[in-house]
């Protein structure tokens, strides 16, 4: 048994000695964290350093295999959400649990009434009082599936505090907002904390932890690194906490002169099997020597101009030319034959989970792998030995994919496409869901890319990444490209106005 908790009378909740195990799998070593009132606390650490089942614990959806939770000086056993929400913990994810076809009012009371019966009008004015309180602002009669992701998460904060929560979990809770709806949620924790909430901030983002929180905690490999105070540390020294080893990020040469366009889009239009027109008119060039982005809010016909680029949808209208070569509808084997190195946006959908490291790298080249019409397993082992080195990629070939971390799965999916020397890459949300130190490294991978001569198109809803990355910047908005500006002239506001619709020169007109 582990030694009582010793409780600080500002500590809200207070976890001691938490050990957390998967079989062989250490997820949380005797880690202790404690949450003062009325705090921002950050939580951070690489995918898999155990952050995620430590606050799971703390809401009940994992039960600790050693350790004690006090929650305001009080010893509690919390085996369920409703345990949590008892105490007055909440937590907000990235995947909302919002019921589309209903109100705003319905989805905060569902769950939290005594009765079957729902009073209309008694519910809105519940929710209203409740809105007017925690200084949230929403429409409690608009139906959730009318709603952008920022007001979403907005319901699903209100929901957490109508339900008299003290302290609210977000994971990851930027990761789908646009820079305007990030400076509303982080006034609305602002607010909510001068009340007295305290928050839990878990964020792959350095400059938005060190925007907003008061403390860090830093977790790696299961084990606790450290907490450290804001005003103490800064973003080299947290992302070396975290890695093990300082950060500096990828610098892009300024200087350069790209070449003529190897990649052409001309008009292209798609409407979907419901007949919506997803995108409307799309041109775009990318040439030789440079990494032009395309950035905008999910949801925005992203998705589907990266699917034509890949082979997986036909446009309705427009052409693809690449290097020379129209491509339009081309099946995905023709478009990587010509030349286009792929990373879809969902690296699980770039791997086959059951086959080994080796079968995925050479998968789709396996005629390369090929004597007298049999696959020489011999040669395939090989060629995935000399990516795992080359990519660094923490894997045997005999692995199985799917054992892998998604910054590794995801080295997979780069070395594929990248070791042919594609004349032009296509990386869609290169980055989404990893950590700094992956981040990193994929981010190099790109510009390497560029720096030999390849034209880079990047798909991606990180604004981070797409000024660290680009020297052009397209926005889309609504299917449309907004404009597209050089990345030395953008800044955050400028993109944001832009992925919201806003024109720079009428700031009041939404197309």
């Amino acid at each position: 048994m582990p030694a009582a908790i010793e409780v600080n009378a500002m500590n809200v909740v207070k976890m001691k000695n938490i050990t957390k195990r998967f079989g062989s799998l250490v997820a949380n070593d005797n880690i202790d964290f404690d949450l003062r009132k009325g705090e921002i606390h950050a939580l951070l650490g690489e995918n898999g350093a155990g952050k995620t089942t430590l606050m799971r614990i703390l809401y009940g959806l994992y039960r600790a295999d050693e350790g004690e939770i006090c929650v305001n000086d009080n010893l509690v056993n919390i085996s369920s959400p409703k345990d949590a929400i008892r105490e007055g913990i909440g937590m907000v994810t990235q995947h909302f649990t919002l019921v589309p076809p209903l109100s705003v009012a319905e989805n905060i009371v569902l769950g939290a009434t005594d009765g079957f019966l729902l009073n209309p009008k008694k519910i809105r004015r519940l929710v209203t009082e409740a809105s007017e309180k925690y200084g949230i602002a929403i429409k409690p009669e608009a139906l959730v599936r009318n709603l952008s992701v920022g007001e979403r998460q907005r319901v699903e904060i209100l929901k957490a505090l109508y339900r008299k929560a003290k302290v609210l979990i977000m994971d990851e809770p930027t990761a789908v907002l646009v820079p305007q709806e990030v400076e509303t949620l982080f006034n609305s924790l602002n607010q909510l904390v001068s009340q007295e909430l305290s928050v839990v901030f878990i964020s792959h983002k350095l400059n938005e932890v060190m925007a907003i929180c008061g403390r860090i905690t830093v977790l790696r490999g299961g084990k606790l690194t450290g907490t450290v105070e804001h005003k103490d540390t800064s973003e080299k020294e947290l992302a070396k906490m975290m890695v093990g080893r300082e950060t500096f990020g990828v610098t892009r040469q300024q200087d350069k002169e790209p070449g003529e366009p190897i990649l052409t889009i001309a008009n292209l239009s798609f409407t979907d099997e419901q007949g919506l027109e997803r995108l409307k008119d799309v041109s775009l060039e990318v040439r030789c020597g440079e990494v032009l982005s395309v950035a905008g809010v999910s949801g925005n016909g992203q998705s589907e101009l990266v699917k034509i680029l890949t082979g997986l949808k036909k446009p309705t209208s427009g052409r693809v030319v690449l290097n020379g070569r129209d491509i339009t509808g081309s099946p995905p084997a023709v478009i990587t034959a010509a030349g286009m190195g792929r990373t879809p946006e969902d690296r699980h959908a770039g791997v086959i989970g059951d086959l080994s490291v080796a079968e995925n790298l050479a998968l789709e080249n396996l005629d390369e792998y090929k004597k007298r019409g049999m696959l020489d397993r011999k040669l395939v082992r090989e060629h995935a030995a000399k990516l795992i080195e080359e990519y660094q990629i923490k894997a045997t070939p005999e692995d199985h994919v799917r054992t892998l971390s998604g910054g590794n799965m995801q080295k997979v999916v780069m070395a594929r496409a990248l070791s042919r020397k594609p004349c032009c890459v296509l990386a869609a949300q290169p980055t989404r869901g990893l950590d700094v130190g992956a981040t990193e490294y994929v981010r190099s991978k790109l510009l390497e890319q560029s720096d030999r001569g390849a034209g880079v198109l990047v798909v991606s809803e990180d604004l981070n990444e797409v000024m660290e990355l680009s020297d052009r910047i397209a926005v889309m908005y609504e299917g449309r490209i907004m404009g597209i500006i050089p990345a030395l002239e953008a800044s955050e506001e400028k993109l944001g106005l832009m992925m919201a619709g806003v024109l720079e020169k009428d700031e009041t007109k939404i197309l």
